[in-house]
């Protein structure tokens, strides 16, 4: 997204304060055109109970991208709405047309794909079957295997996949380059499943409690616990490789 401009509180801007703002980057922008790229479904300010827009920081960023797209690159309001769409599922617009958008880059590296505690980016971004298939190298042979197996899944009630699919499934990818196919790690979901279901046992009689107290110590103790397991996972994996080598 775009880099803010002017506009940094949290509230509402009528049509004339948003106009004002942009006006400083783009001298010919209009009430009319804010108007069209509304009724184009490209910004969707709130109304008031007599019909007034209201515009947030958000719909402000959207009208800057939209209005900078058009000037420097010239790019029809179809490819802009692809964009946007990219954008809102969490993901970076396509390089060139009729291109999938791509993942966000992850900083960190392994260290940072190893970790336990829950990423909140990770549920947020949605991705298609194309864009799942082009981020992660998978065939859509194999994606049809792992989907198949339990592996990679759709998010519930979706046509989606989120970035914790993306991690498996590009994990998985790398595996598969070893001669492993989908049957072969399904040992690895049972294994996962069984730590988290003895990590759910810990943390169950916390969550029966209530309040927020001891909501916050079972979602501590959860990461934490998933922490070690993935910690202990690594080091016993490590003796045992060492002991064949």
């Amino acid at each position: 997204m775009v880099p803010a401009g002017p506009v940094r509180s949290r509230g509402r801007w009528g049509i004339g304060q948003v106009l004002a703002e942009l006006r400083v980057d783009f001298p010919t922008a209009s009430i009319s055109k804010i108007r069209f790229l509304e009724a184009e479904g490209l910004v969707s300010p709130e109304r008031t109970a007599s019909g007034y827009r209201k515009f947030s920081r958000t719909d402000v960023e959207r009208l800057r991208y939209v209005m900078s797209a058009q000037r420097d690159h010239y790019l029809p309001l179809k490819v802009i709405r692809e964009h946007l769409d990219a954008m809102d599922r969490g993901l970076e617009p396509a390089a060139n047309a009729g291109e999938p958008a791509r993942a966000p880059r992850r900083s960190g590296g392994d260290a940072a794909a190893a970790k336990a505690t829950p990423d909140d980016s990770a549920p947020a971004l949605r991705m298609s079957r194309a864009e799942l298939l082009s981020n992660s190298g998978l065939s859509d042979e194999q994606l049809t295997e792992l989907v198949g197996y339990g592996l990679v899944e759709k998010v519930p009630e979706t046509d989606f996949f989120d970035g914790d699919a993306l991690d498996i499934a590009t994990t998985l990818a790398a595996m598969a380059g070893y001669g492993l196919e989908p049957r072969h790690m399904r040992a690895f979901k049972t294994a996962a499943e069984r730590q988290v279901g003895l990590i759910d046992q810990v943390t169950t009689p916390y969550r029966a409690q209530r309040g927020s107290e001891p909501q916050g110590r079972a979602d501590d103790a959860s990461a934490h616990l998933g922490q070690l397991a993935v910690q202990l996972h690594a080091a016993l994996v490590r003796r045992g490789l060492r002991r064949t080598a």
